[in-house]
């Protein structure tokens, strides 16, 4: 097995995959690298890391990321789960496909891939870090986010339950809560200058959301520096969800 710190990102090919897969790489880190499309693996990592092709939204597909890792010789310790969509619409509008997609891709794809690294873990008797990635719509109520804040929510008492259940086997869980941020998954949400101020204006501190910001504090809840920390949310969203905007 290799001696390396050895992290694994689902989702990894997105734009804070990428991110956060460039700020481990350079703190040292060996990476496996997943996603469903391995042409866009390809892509953005060229033929560095180990990048494996596989739907983590099943049982059987998260635990075929964690097979392929072994036969590689590695075991990851450290565990970032970047898959997700952003499904917007009025909840009786809303179609049960995007219901089902949203709840897929956000929440059992989380659920199957977090029991696959704990697993694994345990398989090994090894401690290790896992984060999770939540929204501010799962903390406070943004209209037409419904299926989104259903789903975020699931994988923020997620995170909690396993945080309990593996903390004396060393294994910490904790989230990240963004609020918007620049990356693919926003951009049809962000393609104009009227909507990119309108979404900027909503937090305290005015601004969109960096992957590159977002990911140095995945890194760091993944690293043993946060060794003290698990079942925690962190929101990283301009106060969005903790302050009080003055009105004008």
């Amino acid at each position: 097995m290799s001696e390396k710190k050895v992290a694994l990102i689902t989702g990894a090919a997105g734009g804070l995959g990428r991110s956060l897969a460039g700020h481990l790489e350079a703190e040292g880190w060996s990476l496996v690298v997943a996603s469903r499309d391995a042409d866009r693996l390809s892509d953005v990592f060229g033929e560095r890391h180990l990048q494996v092709c596989a739907d983590c939204g099943s049982p059987e597909g998260a635990k075929e990321i964690f097979q392929v890792a072994q036969e590689n010789g590695l075991v990851p310790q450290a565990f970032a789960h970047c898959v997700g969509n952003i499904k917007l619409g009025a909840l009786h509008r809303l179609s049960e496909a995007d219901y089902q997609e949203s709840i897929q891709a956000n929440l059992s794809s989380a659920f199957h891939s977090l029991a696959a690294f704990v697993g694994n873990l345990r398989q090994h008797n090894l401690p290790g870090s896992a984060v999770l990635v939540s929204s501010v719509a799962a903390q406070m109520g943004t209209p037409n986010h419904e299926a989104v804040a259903a789903a975020k929510g699931g994988v923020e008492g997620l995170a909690r339950g396993a945080a309990a259940t593996y903390a004396p086997y060393g294994i910490r869980v904790n989230v990240v809560a963004p609020g918007i941020m620049d990356s693919p998954a926003t951009e049809r949400l962000l393609a104009t200058d009227a909507s990119r101020s309108a979404a900027a204006r909503q937090y305290p501190l005015p601004g969109i959301g960096s992957t590159t910001e977002l990911a140095e504090l995945m890194a760091w809840l993944m690293s043993d520096r946060s060794s003290r920390v698990t079942a925690q949310v962190w929101s990283v969203d301009g106060g969005f969800t903790g302050v009080r905007p003055v009105v004008k």
